[in-house]
């Protein structure tokens, strides 16, 4: 039974792959568009008929606005890279939510809630481009379905470790070091290497949309001064740090304009 159930684990493994048009590389992911997008649509809606969607306001076209040019660039970006088609189920929508909470997300298929709580930190529509190209980004790379694949993969671990012990006391111990070890050791690296990932792929997107990628690693020094330098270690945090965003970001900008100007951009808001 030992052996099957990790037969079964690296066949979907291997099997499972699919490749990221920006970085070309392979990535886990088993849950195919038709199978997740139409949950995750649904989901929204829902979300949105409980929640307080901003509608008609300067903020809330803003939103609308900035998520459709970026989206635009998206798409350009994958035509002229031998991937024309590659958004074809995509369904985007960009809506602003009245709540506090400092944050935004995107659900699978390009479903993306901005809380009003993030606009003093934006502050700016190149502020709020900086925001949605990294929401638009986990969209185009399939994050969404990643996680959910990575943590079939660690539930199937699970399983097999418990049908394989025997003693219920080596049973309890392997599950309490599972738990924490592939959590620690695998689900928050492979979390924040998705936090990092959008946030390149955002700053590209956001510069060939004609946004000025400079300003990603302001927006990230406020949302430092914000948080109070309270946050939890890098290793234990799904995100990576304030610092290391900054730094990256700071990198990353020159090879974004780099990009914007093979689309003829060379000015940016």
């Amino acid at each position: 039974m030992k052996k099957i159930i990790a037969l079964v684990v690296i066949f979907v493994a291997v099997s499972a792959c699919k490749t990221n048009p920006f970085t070309g590389k392979k990535v886990l992911n088993f849950y195919p568009n038709s199978q997740i997008f139409p949950t995750a649509f649904a989901q929204y809606n829902q979300f949105l008929g409980e929640n307080k969607v901003v509608k008609g306001t300067a903020e809330a076209n803003t939103i609308r606005k900035v998520g459709q040019r970026i989206s635009s660039a998206a798409e350009r970006w994958l035509s002229a890279n031998g991937h024309a088609g590659y958004l074809s189920d995509y369904k985007w929508e960009y809506n602003l939510v009245n709540d506090e909470t400092v944050n935004a997300w995107c659900m699978p298929g390009g479903k993306i809630v901005f809380y009003t709580g993030i606009l003093p930190i934006t502050q700016t529509e190149t502020g709020i481009a900086v925001v949605m190209g990294h929401e638009v980004a986990h969209a185009l790379a399939d994050h969404g379905a990643q996680r959910m694949s990575a943590g079939t993969l660690q539930q199937l671990g699970a399983v097999a470790g418990n049908i394989a012990i025997q003693d219920e006391q080596a049973r309890n111990t392997f599950n309490q070091a599972y738990g924490l070890g592939s959590t620690v050791g695998v689900m928050l690296p492979f979390s924040r290497s998705h936090e990092t990932e959008a946030d390149r792929i955002g700053l590209q997107i956001m510069a060939i949309a004609g946004y000025n990628p400079d300003e990603a690693a302001e927006l990230w020094r406020r949302m430092k001064v914000k948080s109070g330098g309270q946050a939890p270690p890098e290793f234990m945090s799904t995100h990576p740090s304030n610092d290391t965003r900054i730094n990256n970001l700071t990198a990353w900008a020159p090879l974004a304009k780099q990009e914007a100007a093979k689309f003829g951009v060379t000015s940016f808001k």
